[in-house]
Formats: C-alpha cells, sequence, structure tokens
C-alpha cells in the first residue's frame, strides 16, 4: 500500500513540476512584455490636440507641446486643465496596453504580480 501512495505522489510531483515550470515560463514572458513597455513612448492629447503630452512606459513625461491657439493668460486654469487631461489620457494608455499584454499572457488569468 506504501508503494501505491509513493507512486500517486511521484504523478502528482510531476504535475506540479510541470505547473510550476508554466508559471516560471509565464512569469518570464510577463516580464518581457512589462520591459518593452517601459521601452514605449504614450501621447495623450486634448483640446482637439491643442495640447499634447508623451509620456514614457516608465511613467515619465517626455514631452509637453502647447499650441499657441490654447494660450489665453487670463484662461491659465483651462491650459492647466487641458495639459492634466492629455497627461491623463497617456498615462491610461500605459495602463490599458500592460493590462492587454499581461492578459494575453496569463488567458486572462488575474495574477499577483
Amino acid at each position: 500500500m506504501a508503494k501505491g501512495g509513493f507512486r500517486g505522489g511521484m504523478g502528482m510531483g510531476g504535475n506540479m513540476n510541470n505547473m510550476l515550470a508554466q508559471a516560471q515560463k509565464m512569469q518570464r514572458q510577463i516580464e518581457m512584455a512589462q520591459a518593452e513597455i517601459q521601452a514605449m513612448e504614450f501621447t495623450g492629447t486634448a483640446g482637439g490636440e491643442l495640447v499634447k503630452v508623451v509620456v514614457t512606459g516608465k511613467h515619465l513625461l517626455k514631452s509637453v507641446e502647447i499650441s499657441k491657439d490654447v494660450v489665453d493668460p487670463d484662461d491659465i486654469e483651462g491650459l492647466q486643465d487641458l495639459i492634466i487631461a492629455a497627461a491623463n489620457q497617456a498615462l491610461e494608455q500605459i495602463d490599458k496596453t500592460n493590462q492587454e499584454r499581461i492578459s494575453s499572457i496569463t488567458g486572462g488569468l488575474r495574477m499577483p504580480f
């Protein structure tokens, strides 16, 4: 009886090893996808593209372009709002891209990464 139990354990161990190998492979794929995203740039616009913001995949602001048409000394708050909206749009693109890449690797399975 001990032999039968031992064999069952071996079968389970092989299955666990396979699952562990798959999880490790998935982890490597996720890390590669995240590295690719960090190397990318994301653009956000606001005000009909009067304000354009470029952010890196590392969430760092790279550039801000502001059209002369939107610069009004009497409406600084409006310009600030456009910059914030464009930056938030670019940052949301990073999150969306990250979620899509991770989901394509995990098959929709939520992973604690």
